[in-house]
């Protein structure tokens, strides 16, 4: 594993979370400023993950963290600061923040979020993580199938590859896998996405630049496709390229070689690459907004990888695989679905697809109340958009007011008129404020009864201590007391 970089001018803060680190058996590295740690970088250093302070001398941590994107989206920058306005906090999410600590802040909650984001960067590698193996895990859904079978007959080819299909259909994994059992698999995977780099930063990103090629340019700098040399090039969201580029793109597909920005020299390709994009590209063509001649050049075998709702087979086996993962990554035991509630999902139709579907689930594993997820625990969006079947609906009335629903009597009755009057209010936000005054009250319920003894309170509700601590943070409760 990489190092963590820890890039923060307060010399106290960096050793803390050095050692806190080092207990953990992660390693890590310590940088008092920006400069220092993108001079590293420049150097061909890589961190696993980056936490930087927002406040600093000479550069500060959101331009650090724009440099380091758009050299290398995949690696998660946390960001921490001890000023924490609005502005700050919208400047950091736009710049891609995995995450946003807010100084002072448990040591523990920090360490488990480098670990979750070092966690979610290695799964992108190749098939390592959880998610791969999940979305690639063996399908019923015959096109799926025949996906599968076409990577099959693709692994001894040198093929260019056009991979397409709506987003969150898990595009870059099937790449992944390509590279993985094609002869150049000892090589690098390199994934550059198209749309996620400034347009004015992305021929640098591809194809490199020479000392003095344009300001800011200090030393020579290899690009993208030079990374890969001996593998596998994947350029995610080909649709979005700008035209200047496509041309460039084409000329290396035909010839073969490149010459780096400011560069005089032509530089050998020895890469294979992949595409792949959620737009139509002949659409594209015919708008005038993408080469035909790239396209035919790119175009040379395709893969079409099915949305899930033309997977639905699949549904029940990745759910409960998210299911898992999410419980294990929560420290809780793993939820499971009622019959009524996985037949809403199965008929659900996931705008988002899989990725979608994995979201649900994490939802479910922090919102549903017991281990047993009925139909009425899902998210509002599934329910609106995948109605009650005639059986679900009459088992959902079985012992309870008709008025009601599936909520019955007591604090649930309760808790329905007091959605209902805050509805009729036209109040924002009204599921975020009532899952707050849930948790607030089930969480200071469950510490009352284990006297402040976090662990036991933990234990009793059936989640993390950490997240327990993390959650009383969040609703203002004192998470105070006994060690138990």
């Amino acid at each position: 594993m990489n190092p963590v970089w820890i890039v923060d001018d307060e010399k106290t803060m960096r050793w803390v979370l050095e050692k806190a680190l080092d207990k953990e058996g992660l390693p890590v590295r310590g940088f008092s400023d920006g400069v220092a740690a993108l001079d590293a970088f420049d150097a061909g250093e890589r961190p696993s993950v980056v936490l930087t302070d927002v406040r600093m001398p000479g550069r500060d941590g959101l331009s650090l963290m724009a440099e380091i994107k758009a050299r290398a989206p995949d690696i998660p920058v946390i960001v921490m600061t001890a000023f924490t306005d609005l502005d700050t906090t919208v400047a950091a999410f736009q710049h891609g923040a995995f995450d946003y600590l807010a100084k002072p802040f448990d040591v523990e909650a920090a360490v488990l979020t480098i670990r979750r984001a070092a966690r979610e960067q290695s799964d992108a590698g190749p098939l390592a993580g959880e998610a791969a193996r999940g979305m690639l895990m063996p399908s019923h859904a015959p096109a799926m199938q025949e996906v599968f079978r076409a990577m099959g007959r693709l692994a001894a080819s040198k093929a260019t590859v056009l991979i397409t299909g709506e987003s969150g259909t898990g595009k870059e994994l099937i790449a992944r896998a390509l590279h993985q059992h094609s002869r150049r698999a000892a090589g690098p995977f390199i994934a550059v996405n198209a749309a996620a780099i400034p347009r004015d930063l992305l021929e640098a990103e591809l194809f490199g630049h020479e000392r003095g090629a344009f300001t800011g340019a200090v030393q020579t700098r290899r690009g993208r496709f030079e990374e890969a040399r001996g593998g596998t090039l994947f350029l995610d969201e080909i649709g979005d390229m700008p035209a200047e580029l496509q041309t460039r793109l084409l000329r290396v597909l035909a010839e073969g070689s490149f010459y780096r920005v400011g560069g005089t020299q032509a530089l050998a390709v020895d890469v294979r690459v992949v595409a792949a994009t959620h737009q139509p590209l002949e659409r594209r063509v015919a708008q005038g907004l993408f080469r035909e001649d790239l396209f035919h050049r790119l175009n040379v075998i395709r893969l079409r990888l099915p949305p899930l709702r033309e997977r639905r087979e699949d549904i029940a086996a990745l759910a409960a695989h998210f299911l898992r993962t999410s419980a294990a990554e929560l420290g809780v035991p793993a939820r499971t679905l009622g019959p009524d509630a996985l037949a809403t999902l199965e008929r659900f139709d996931y705008p988002g697809n899989i990725r979608q579907l994995e979201n649900i689930c994490q939802w479910l594993t922090v919102m549903a109340p017991s281990q047993t997820v009925e139909r009425h625990d899902l998210p509002p969006e599934v329910l609106e958009a995948a109605p009650a079947t005639a059986a679900e609906a009459g088992a959902g009335r079985a012992g309870t007011d008709p008025s009601e629903g599936r909520q019955g009597p007591g604090w649930a009755a309760a808790l329905a008129e007091d959605a209902r009057r805050r509805l009729g209010r036209q109040e924002p936000c009204v599921m975020d404020t009532l899952a707050a005054d849930f948790e607030r009250a089930v969480i200071g319920a469950a510490l009352a009864y284990s006297g402040g003894r976090r662990g036991e309170a933990a234990r009793r509700l059936g989640i993390g201590r950490n997240t327990l601590a993390r959650k009383c943070r969040e609703l203002g409760l004192d998470a105070g007391g006994g060690e138990a």
